[in-house]
């Protein structure tokens, strides 16, 4: 039994499942998980002292890579003058101006500690807003595991509310209407039968939690037009691809204007963070302002704040996003030219790769349709090779700043190996 093994049988008598969240047990992948002792830059070491080229990326934050000395700083100088009061600090106006600069479309933004929590509360905001209680999400698009957004996603073309989990009630979920993703046909029909009622539209727009799926631009187009027609608030999850994609996010990439954008990971640089912003005439619904209530204890807190602002000032040099987005394609090409049966879905630092014979993966019927014990396969020989991808063929892979060509090309010769022996 090596040391990670040691780590994991002591975990689970004292953890549920000895992780805290369910894709870190390898469940889907085999095997046992890898309990890391520390990392830095593209790299993460094991337990027993095992280097592994990560592309798990901690799920989307580490844009700029482990321990990025700046943004290590800004932690430590900030840790110096305690870490949470329970008031207001100037760094959060610091990340909120940041932010809110970036995006032409926003005025005001609230900060939470987590992206379920955004959703959440940028849920209840358009609630609030428009007194009506439906929403209308997407199948194979994940926004947190509250209550009203675990609705399992049915195969017709709507599906109404049944509970994707245990301990959700029926009635929770009575309210929330599922849909395919990136079928802009059926969109018009659905808003006919319920668009009066739709308080929201929540939706990825680019979705990374069916691994990494890239939409239309007249999906988006389509559901833009029909929320202004019926007065729904589109909701963006922008939570993994706010300040990843682009420079401004996903608005970059399809020049639309949602109503309300949620945020996480990116702007947290590492540490625990959410946020969801919009119009002033929408967030002023918020209390203290309005009557839409929404709090937190630890919302804002300062490590997080310092953490954010240091990891998107990084993001500003001039030629950050096209060089990620360089080695994000290179990545594809040499991948797809390995001569297996893949699809490869990849945008600017978000990675999907799919086993599967089809000649496109856009929604979440072709996602299942891929082949995941073979990914698992695949996961196990890439992490004989020193690559660590996420454990499981839903997970989008992430790639940081901190990779450059050489990683790059190391990774394709690994899979090259894989994937022959397999």
């Amino acid at each position: 039994m090596n040391k990670s093994q040691e780590a994991f049988f002591k975990a689970k008598k004292f953890i549920v499942g000895g992780v805290n969240s369910p894709v870190r047990a390898f469940a889907k992948v085999g095997g046992e998980p890898i309990f890391i002792k520390k990392a830095l830059g593209a790299w993460v070491e094991s337990l027993e002292g095992i280097k592994y080229l990560d592309f798990v990326g901690s799920y989307g934050p580490l844009i700029n890579g482990h321990a990025h000395p700046e943004i290590i700083k800004a932690i430590c100088e900030t840790a110096q003058n305690g870490t949470t009061f329970g008031a207001p600090t100037e760094l959060e106006t610091q990340l909120a101006e940041l932010v809110v600069k970036r995006i032409k479309c926003i005025d005001k933004i609230r900060m939470v500690s987590s992206g379920t929590e955004a959703t959440m509360s940028a849920i209840r905001l358009a609630r609030g807003a428009t007194g009506r209680d439906f929403i209308l999400k997407f199948a194979g698009c994940y926004h947190g595991h509250s209550d009203g957004l675990l609705v399992g996603a049915g195969s017709g073309a709507l599906t109404l509310g049944n509970p994707d989990s245990l301990g959700v009630p029926k009635d929770f979920v009575n309210l929330t209407l599922s849909a395919p993703f990136n079928n802009p046909e059926l969109l018009a029909d659905i808003f006919k039968k319920y668009g009066d009622k739709l308080a929201a539209v929540i939706v990825e727009p680019i979705a990374g939690n069916m691994s990494c799926v890239i939409p239309s631009l007249e999906f988006h187009q389509t559901l833009r037009e029909l929320c202004t027609k019926y007065g729904t608030v589109l909701i963006w999850d922008e939570v993994m691809t706010g300040f990843r994609v682009a420079f401004r996010g996903a608005l970059d990439i399809f020049d639309i204007e949602p109503d309300l954008i949620t945020y996480g990971k990116v702007i947290g640089g590492g540490m625990p963070v959410g946020a969801f912003a919009g119009k002033a005439e929408l967030m002023d619904y918020l209390a203290p302002l309005g009557g839409v209530y929404q709090a937190g204890t630890l919302s804002g807190n300062p490590l997080a704040m310092a953490a954010g602002i240091a990891n998107l000032k990084l993001t500003e040099e001039p030629n950050f996003y096209p060089r990620l987005d360089f080695l994000t394609q290179r990545l594809k090409t040499g991948l797809e030219n390995l001569g297996h049966s893949v699809v490869i879905n990849a945008i600017c630092g978000m990675f999907g790769l799919f086993f599967t014979p089809d000649k496109e993966v856009n929604n979440f019927e072709a996602v299942q349709r891929a082949d995941s014990e073979f990914f698992a396969k695949f996961f196990n020989g890439m992490l004989k090779e020193g690559i660590y991808l996420p454990p499981s063929a839903y997970e989008t892979w992430f790639l940081s700043s901190a990779f450059n060509e050489d990683l790059v090309d190391k990774t394709i010769a690994a899979a090259q190996k894989v994937l022959a022996e397999l």
